[in-house]
């Protein structure tokens, strides 16, 4: 399959499920991942070898591959060693995501990922916390930098929101194009997000996991009834 470049700034979807979710599996990533092209993305960002194969026969803009996968005493879970990244280009992504954290000599390791990648003709997403790891990311030749892992790590920031400041800070010393992604779940924190100098925004669970959604209505709107409730014995209830 042929590759394909992101070629203008714009909206990324993640189509992930987790097992044990309702959407969980390769037909129904797939099905999420023509929506979001409808819907204008201008990429698709897949976990697992099966969706990424899938969802790359099924639209015409570019894959994000990346594979998931714990290894018993390393935190680095994100497409973490040379035979994920050869199974996610032979599933037929266009870009490969890498965590780039500094962990566990990951820059050493992540430097022979890389030009394995570009070897292979694809390119390089850097997943990172903090804005030293994105420099380093583009000094070891990647081609894009994304803030998937602001915290995720013991030393990012650890907060609800998006991580503005570090799409601020990364836009100021970054040549390479950068995307924000973690904790997005409005237009107006997408635009936000543009606005502090991200190229692209990535969308994840906003989108294409509907339980979390209903779930955040559905704890906003209890926290609105028990306010009522404690105002109000009856709730609010008409008679």
């Amino acid at each position: 399959m042929a590759i394909r470049s992101l070629t203008k700034k714009g909206l990324i979807v993640s189509c992930q499920a987790a097992p044990g979710d309702p959407l969980y599996g390769p037909e129904f990533m797939v099905r999420m991942a023509m929506a979001a092209e409808q819907g204008g993305a201008i990429g698709i960002r897949s976990n697992g070898c099966d969706d990424i194969k899938a969802i790359k026969q099924a639209v015409s803009i570019p894959v994000i591959g990346l594979i998931k996968r714990e290894i018993p005493g390393s935190d680095i879970y994100i497409t973490p060693e040379l035979q994920d990244v050869e199974a996610i280009l032979e599933a037929g992504a266009d870009i490969v995501a890498l965590d780039l954290t500094n962990r566990e000599n990951r820059y050493a390791q992540g430097k022979r990922l890389i030009d394995y990648i570009h070897q292979a003709g694809a390119q390089v997403i850097a997943d990172i916390s903090v804005a030293e790891e994105g420099v380093a990311a583009e000094q070891l030749g990647a081609d894009y930098v994304s803030t998937t892992l602001s915290g995720y790590t013991p030393y990012s920031p650890q907060r609800e929101e998006p991580d503005m400041g570090l799409i601020r800070a990364l836009c100021g010393k970054l040549t390479i194009p950068l995307m924000a992604e973690g904790r997005i779940w409005s237009a107006d924190d997408a635009v936000a997000a543009l606005s502090c100098g991200a190229d692209y925004v990535v969308v994840g669970s906003a989108i294409t996991r509907p339980q979390l959604v209903t779930r955040r209505f559905v704890d906003r709107i209890a926290d609105y009834l028990d306010k009522c409730e404690a105002t109000d014995p009856r709730g609010g209830l008409r008679s």
